[in-house]
This record gives C-alpha cells, sequence and structure tokens, in this order.
C-alpha cells in the first residue's frame, strides 16, 4: 500500500451463526482486551459455554461481568498461573466438572512478550517468555488432552504468531516461542488424530487492542501497520473468528495446521 492509498475500514462485526452452539469452550487469559477476551466473546455469541481463566483475578471478574452480558448463565471462571502445573491440573479439573463432564474445544491463548537484544536478554527473561509462551501450551494440552481422547472428540486452538516465521528485532525469545507452538501443534495433532481430537493454531501479525498501545512504541505501531497490505492492524475480533472457524466443525478436516491471520507482505 502506497502512503497516498486510503485505507480500508475494518469490515462489520460478524452476526452469530451458531457454529458453537452446545459447545463447552475453556480459554485460557482471557481477561483484558486482547484476543483472549475477543475469542471468549466470539464463543459466547457463537452459542458455548464458556470456562475463563487468567491469572489477574480483578481483570478475570470484570471479564465474566462483560461476557455474561452476552452469554447469561454460560460462563464461568477461575484463576490459573499457567507456569504452575497444580494451577493447570485445578483449572481443567474446575471445567470438566463445570461443563457436567465435557470440554469440547481448548483455546490455548496465553503469551508473553517484551523486547530484548539477545546481547542484553537475562535468563530470566528468556525462560519466562518461553515458560508463558510455550511451555503452558503443552501443560494446558498435556492436562486435558486424556479427557478429550477418553470422549474421542475435541479441538484445541493455540495462539501463535507469523514470528514463528519472520524475523524481528529485539524478538528472539517471543519468536522462538511461537515457532516452537507451531512445532508443538503439528506434532501433538498427530498423536491426538486417531482419537478425533484435532488440534491446529493461528499465526496473527498484528492485532490491536489497549495493552499493545501501552507496551508498544507508537511509531513501531506504525511501521508495523505500514508493512500489513489493508495498511492497518487487524481488529482482535477479526482473529478471534478465524480462532472459532478452527474450534467449528466447519474446521473438521483440519488438523496440525498453522493458519496465518495477517495481510502482511514481504
Amino acid at each position: 500500500m502506497t502512503a497516498d492509498s486510503p485505507i480500508p475500514a475494518p469490515p462489520a462485526y460478524p452476526p452469530p451463526r451458531s457454529l458453537l452452539a452446545g459447545q463447552h469452550v475453556l480459554v485460557t487469559a482471557a481477561a483484558g482486551t486482547g484476543i483472549g477476551f475477543a475469542v471468549a466473546r466470539r464463543c459466547a455469541e457463537e452459542g458455548a459455554t464458556l470456562f475463563v481463566s487468567d491469572i489477574h483475578e480483578r481483570r478475570l471478574g470484570e471479564a465474566v461481568a462483560r461476557l455474561s452480558e452476552v452469554a447469561p448463565g454460560r460462563v464461568r471462571s477461575r484463576t490459573c498461573d499457567v507456569t504452575c502445573q497444580a494451577d493447570v491440573d485445578a483449572l481443567v479439573a474446575a471445567a470438566v466438572e463445570a461443563s457436567g463432564g465435557g470440554i469440547d474445544v481448548l483455546i490455548n491463548n496465553a503469551g508473553l512478550g517484551g523486547t530484548a537484544s539477545v546481547t542484553a536478554m537475562t535468563d530470566d527473561e528468556w525462560h519466562r517468555v518461553i515458560d508463558v509462551s510455550l511451555t503452558s501450551v503443552m501443560r494446558m494440552t498435556r492436562a486435558i488432552l486424556p479427557h478429550m481422547q477418553g470422549r474421542r472428540r475435541g479441538a484445541i486452538v493455540n495462539n501463535a504468531s507469523v514470528l514463528g516465521w519472520r524475523a524481528q528485532a529485539g524478538q528472539s525469545h517471543y519468536a522462538a516461542a511461537k515457532a516452537g507452538v507451531m512445532a508443538f501443534t503439528r506434532c501433538a495433532a498427530l498423536e491426538a488424530a486417531p482419537f478425533g481430537v484435532r488440534i491446529n493454531a493461528v499465526a496473527p501479525s498484528i492485532a490491536m487492542h489497549a495493552f499493545l498501545a501501552k507496551t508498544t512504541t507508537p511509531e513501531l505501531l506504525a511501521e508495523l501497520a505500514r508493512r500489513e497490505a489493508f495498511g492497518r492492524p487487524a481488529e482482535v475480533w477479526e482473529v478471534a473468528n478465524v480462532m472459532v472457524f478452527l474450534a467449528s466443525d466447519l474446521a473438521s478436516y483440519m488438523t496440525g495446521e498453522v493458519l496465518s491471520v495477517s495481510s502482511q507482505h514481504p
């Protein structure tokens, strides 16, 4: 897109189509203003019963209140630190119990970013990003797969990033974690497929929300938007739409796939 080209406006917010009617969906990192809350809302609008989690108790409570306006009586929650296996196990157990015995969809959304050059990065910075953005996906999947495999159905949707494919200075830890999510998705999908369980991922480029605006310079945000063919960041619900698709029966023959949610050009 050239500097004098008009920037297309985002499309209208989509009407519900009952894509997840009757499904029980568990979403991690669902508080706040990012993709996690957006996908939880889209799932609720598509008819799902929700169990949402986050490490931030107050923000989680606020998210539940907002989601309950969309899906009265269909939203439950529990705080969870996805870097703690005991918390993960307790979350899955609580979600299964609340569902009456059947979680149909897990959306692994928890992630942590940051900017640091390789030479300045500490071990703690590296391990924290890897733990939250990659190892948590393994923990959650490991905890819920026996349940889904026992029911011989289920879908898991992981949140990766285009940085798993593309390079950006200062993002070696985050990019490595998201590339790991992609590889984990493909390998775990092969193990789960004989049990009727699908595992896929999305790889967004840039999706604008309040927290990103607080933690990223306006100059970098403008540069990232400039690289997009549409000349704008995605709306968080545009990423959520693709996650809902992967969770739904419309994606019944897809597993081990990573879908780029991006208009970025080389």
